[in-house]
């Protein structure tokens, strides 16, 4: 991007923005927000092009199967989704490269004549998004393309202040700079954070923000940008782009679990966030995981508030006799410190613990750890296995679990998956 055009764009989106935060709370607003589609057609098609995007690269066998449609309906539909320019044929050759759904098994009919079939896939580079996370202190805004693959770097950034109409004059300028100019212009744009939101836009409970009322963000910022905007819960974004886009491609049931300055828990069935108005507010954040455990601010002892990083901090400055950060905790347990090293194999069996309640009562094929504490996962899985047999049945299935690197691009790219869901829905 051009210096000029960076400017003009940072100074008409912050003059947008100024002239927005007039209305950034009270009641729910009336006035429909437009949001963009792909194409408007029957719910079969928009299925196809979600698999297709799912599953993708596919050959128009097994997609016909995975939705039960005949080889003339799966045609007829894939030749309307070529002509829309949303899907495109692969080269002659080319085959099924995509996961395929769990259990899922390919009948090869005898009798099929006709030339090979090619693989589908999405147009990717025809549209992009722009992904927004509001954590703890700071912002991250990245852009994707239509298969939420990266495009250019993330721009990351301290909240410089807490009003409504400063958090969107901030994101409003950071949105300016970190859009491509040689690229698509955005389509959409996805913005997470950990609170409850109200129809896609309405922050009704934000805790790290601090807000007292509520907050019509996605009017704020598509006002600011000009770009259709949608808020959503940052967990839920994190997990329906682990569905779509991510490890749990395919899986039937998944849930994530992080650990960070909170806890946080949500479930997807066939690649949808389960979805319930309460689940926002941090339900399995007092889950009992070791009696035994440290006394939380609301008085519970050993709940799973221990696995937040302020609950390790104070626990570790009891083990060391004086207060500590949990950035100590985090420098001593790199220098394999042995009280650091003792109080991080305790805290990934309680994390085992939590993983085998998920596990018992929700059933998910696979769980996710993640979560800007979610490292201290990865230095002993074997704590972690340990807590989870404990609490799991000897004859039930192994808990599968998996601990991606965590960087906060993925989950402002995750906002930005949400918004793809929306625009291809």
């Amino acid at each position: 991007m051009t210096a000029e055009r960076a400017d003009a764009r940072i100074e008409d989106s912050a003059g947008r923005a100024a002239g927005a935060a007039s209305t950034a709370s009270g009641a729910h607003s009336t006035r429909e927000l437009a949001y963009p589609h792909w194409f408007r057609k029957s719910e079969a098609t928009h299925n196809v092009a979600r698999g297709i995007m799912q599953y993708g690269p596919i050959a128009r066998t097994p997609l016909a199967q995975i939705f039960d449609l005949s080889q003339g309906a799966l045609s007829r539909i894939t030749s309307d989704l070529i002509y829309d320019g949303v899907i495109e044929e692969m080269p002659a050759g080319s085959v099924q490269a995509g996961r395929l759904p769990e259990g899922f098994e390919l009948h090869e009919s005898s009798e099929r004549r006709g030339r090979p079939q090619t693989a589908l896939r999405i147009r990717e580079d025809s549209h992009t998004f722009i992904g927004v996370n509001i954590h703890d202190q700071e912002i991250t805004v990245s852009q994707v393309n239509a298969m939420c693959r990266p495009i250019g770097s993330e721009l990351t950034e301290k909240i410089e202040g807490t009003a409504p109409e400063a958090v969107t004059a901030q994101i409003a300028r950071m949105v300016a700079q970190c859009t491509d100019a040689s690229a698509p212009k955005p389509t959409a744009m996805g913005v997470s954070l950990g609170g409850h939101i109200d129809d896609d836009r309405f922050v009704t409970y934000a805790p790290f923000l601090y807000w007292d009322a509520t907050v019509d963000l996605g009017a704020l910022l598509q006002e600011a940008t000009g770009i259709p905007t949608k808020v959503f819960n940052d967990l839920d974004s994190v997990l329906l782009y682990e569905c779509w886009f991510g490890d749990a491609i395919g899986v039937s049931r998944f849930a994530v679990i992080t650990i960070g300055a909170g806890v946080g828990y949500s479930l997807s069935a066939h690649g949808n966030p389960i979805d319930n108005p309460d689940k926002s507010y941090g339900l399995a954040g007092h889950v009992l995981i070791d009696p035994e455990g440290p006394r939380c601010s609301a008085g519970h002892i050993g709940c799973s508030q221990c696995l937040t990083s302020d609950s390790i901090a104070e626990e570790y400055s009891s083990i060391i006799g004086h207060v500590a950060t949990f950035q100590e905790f985090e420098e001593d347990l790199a220098a394999n410190k042995p009280q650091a090293r003792r109080l991080c194999e305790r805290t990934c069996y309680r994390l085992g613990v939590l993983v085998a309640t998920v596990a018992n009562l929700a059933m998910p094929s696979r769980v996710l750890i993640s979560g800007e504490s979610s490292f201290i996962a990865k230095k002993n899985r074997e704590s972690i296995r340990k807590g989870i047999d404990a609490f799991r049945h000897s004859q039930a299935a192994p808990v599968e679990f998996t601990i991606p690197n965590f960087t906060w691009r993925l989950w402002s790219d995750s906002a930005a998956a949400r918004a793809i869901a929306a625009f291809i829905s």
